[in-house]
């Protein structure tokens, strides 16, 4: 057996793709949650802990009904960082998360993808808010935030990641939708 076959919605942008997660994408996910990049998520972990994390992307999908993507690249389809939609337990409000692994930082690739996905979550899914969350100390995130032109609207104290700044993007409304 190969697994079951589901069916994720695939965006497109200028330059990447956003994908549904595929077994090919796991060395560059393991890497990526090995690393210190991923302190801003909970991060280092070990490679068993990120199959796990792994597995949760697609699961994400199947509870919720919306997920993040592994962002590739429009011409190589190498994996160049996680991007999408996420509620996981204990989350204040459904946020804009994004991840990018090494190499592809400092392109806007986090930036081009952060704001396809916010106009799926808007226009096919209709939410009308949604915010993204960072840690005090993850001034790439932060400043990302703000070039997606979010404002910081409140704390929220989460059991596991402690003190996370909730950032309030701009409403279909303020984006001209």
């Amino acid at each position: 057996m190969t697994g079951l076959a589901i069916s994720l919605p695939t965006l497109e942008t200028e330059r990447l793709v956003l994908r549904p997660p595929a077994l090919r994408d796991f060395e560059a996910y393991a890497a990526f949650l090995a690393s210190d990049r991923a302190a801003g998520i909970g991060g280092p972990r070990p490679r068993d802990m990120a199959f796990g994390d792994f597995c949760a992307l697609i699961g994400h999908w199947h509870l919720r009904g919306y997920g993040r993507w592994v962002v590739a690249d429009r011409h190589t389809d190498a994996a160049l960082g996680v991007v999408g939609l996420m509620l996981p337990e204990g989350w204040p409000e459904p946020e804009i998360a994004w991840s990018v692994f090494a190499g592809a930082e400092g392109r806007g690739i986090a930036r081009e993808a952060a704001i396809r996905a916010r106009r799926y979550a808007y226009e096919t899914l209709g939410w009308t808010r949604v915010v993204s969350c960072t840690k005090a100390d993850n001034l790439r995130s932060i400043a990302l935030a703000r070039r997606l032109g979010a404002v910081h609207e409140y704390d929220h104290d989460h059991p596991r990641h402690g003190r996370l700044l909730v950032w309030r993007h701009l409403s279909p409304a303020e984006l001209g939708m």
